[in-house]
C-alpha cells in the first residue's frame, strides 16, 4: 500500500519573522504543506518532514531532517543505489547579503536550502574518466548521464541525503496550486543570504502588473569541439559537460549568477535574487554573495541538541553516483564559525 508523506513542521516555525536583504521583515507563510501526491508516482515509508527557520542576531537559521513533503521516486533505483533517510540539517546565512568582491564557486558544496528543508546541489560528483582533476565535470541534468533522477530532478547521496538538481517539479506543482499563487514562486535561500525563486518570473523585472515568463539563463553551448585526449574527451560541445557552456551576457533574462534584481511578492521594493531553470545551469555555479561555510560541510552547523546536531556518517557530494556504497561515518564538522570542509 502506498503511504503518503505527511508533513509535521516543527511548532516553532509559526509565527517566525522572515527578514528580507532590504530591511523588511514579514511574517513568514508556511511553505513545507503538502499536497497528496499523484497516486502513479511511488512514495516510500519514511518519517515525517521536520523544518525550522528562525532569525537571530542577523542570521537565518534554518534546521530541517531532509524529508521532502512530497512525493519521490524510487529509491533506491538502478542508477541510484541509495535510501532516503533523515539528516539532522542545521544550515545559517546573513539576513542581510554581501556581495562579493571576488568570484565565489559553489563547487561541490549544497547551494542553498528550500523552504521545505532540501538542499540545493549544482555539480555533481562524476567526472570524465572519475577523475576530478580532469576539468571536464559531467551534467546531470543534459541528458548524457543517468544518475538516477526522479521527477524532481533529485537523488539520494550514500549518506541518505535526498537533494535537488534543479526544479522540485511535484512540491513546485502544489505551491502553485494554491490560491493567489499566479506569482514568482520563492523556494528556499541560498547560502549567500539571496533568495531562490522558481523560473516564472515578471516581464519587466520591476514591474509587478507585468506579464509573468518563464526566465531564461543566459549561458549558450561553445561552438566547435573539445580537445582530444588526454586533454580533454573530445567530440562537439554538446552538453555533456559543465565546461560545454559559456556565459554570454544578455541572451537570456538571467546574468552569470542565474539571477536579478527585481520586484517579488516576498519582497515589494526588489531584491536580488537567483532562478532555478530548466535549463543549463539549472542551479547557479558561484555565488554573488559570500556564502555561509555551514553550507561547505553538507550537514551545516556543529553539535547541538535537536536538529542542530550532524548527520551520522559523511554526508558528501563525493560519492553519490551509481555505482558507490555508503563510506564511514567520518568526524563532525566544527563549531559554527570555524573552517568548514569543503568537498
Amino acid at each position: 500500500m502506498i503511504k503518503y508523506l505527511a508533513l509535521a513542521v516543527i511548532t516553532s516555525v509559526a509565527g517566525i519573522a522572515l527578514a528580507h536583504p532590504d530591511g523588511h521583515d514579514q511574517a513568514s507563510q508556511d511553505h513545507t504543506r503538502p499536497s497528496r501526491p499523484p497516486a502513479s508516482t511511488p512514495a516510500q515509508a519514511m518519517p515525517a518532514p521536520q523544518f525550522r527557520m528562525e532569525i537571530k542576531d542577523g542570521v537565518r537559521h534554518m534546521y530541517a531532517n531532509g524529508i521532502p513533503n512530497h512525493a519521490t521516486g524510487q529509491f533506491p533505483n538502478r542508477r541510484n543505489p541509495n535510501s532516503i533517510a533523515p539528516q539532522q540539517y542545521h544550515f545559517m546565512m546573513p539576513v542581510t547579503p554581501t556581495v562579493s568582491e571576488t568570484t565565489q564557486p559553489v563547487g561541490m558544496s549544497f547551494f542553498g536550502i528550500a523552504n521545505n528543508g532540501i538542499p540545493f546541489e549544482a555539480a555533481t560528483a562524476e567526472w570524465w574518466k572519475g577523475d576530478r582533476n580532469s576539468g571536464w565535470h559531467i551534467e546531470a541534468n543534459t541528458g548524457f548521464a543517468d544518475l538516477g533522477l526522479d521527477m524532481n530532478h533529485a537523488h539520494v547521496q550514500p549518506s541518505g541525503a535526498y537533494h535537488y538538481h534543479g526544479l522540485p517539479t511535484v512540491w513546485l506543482e502544489a505551491l502553485r496550486s494554491k490560491p493567489g499563487a499566479k506569482a514568482p514562486q520563492h523556494l528556499g535561500w541560498a547560502a549567500d543570504g539571496y533568495p531562490i525563486y522558481a523560473p516564472l518570473g515578471y516581464t519587466d523585472p520591476m514591474d509587478p502588473q507585468s506579464e509573468l515568463k518563464s526566465l531564461q539563463p543566459s549561458y549558450q553551448l561553445k561552438p566547435g569541439a573539445r580537445p582530444e585526449p588526454p586533454t580533454g574527451p573530445g567530440g562537439r560541445f554538446d552538453g555533456r559537460y559543465e565546461q560545454d557552456f559559456v556565459y554570454v551576457a544578455g541572451s537570456g533574462d538571467l546574468d552569470e549568477f542565474n539571477g536579478r534584481f527585481g520586484i517579488t511578492p516576498e519582497f515589494p521594493q526588489g531584491t536580488y535574487y537567483y532562478v532555478v531553470t530548466d535549463a543549463f545551469p539549472n542551479i547557479a555555479r558561484s555565488w554573488k554573495g559570500i556564502p555561509d561555510q555551514t553550507f561547505k560541510t553538507k550537514r551545516g552547523a556543529g553539535r547541538g541538541r535537536g536538529l542542530n546536531r550532524p548527520a551520522r556518517g559523511p554526508n558528501r557530494g563525493a560519492g553519490e553516483g551509481p555505482n558507490r556504497s555508503p563510506q564511514r561515518p567520518g568526524r563532525p564538522p566544527r563549531r559554527p564559525g570555524g573552517r568548514g570542509g569543503s568537498q
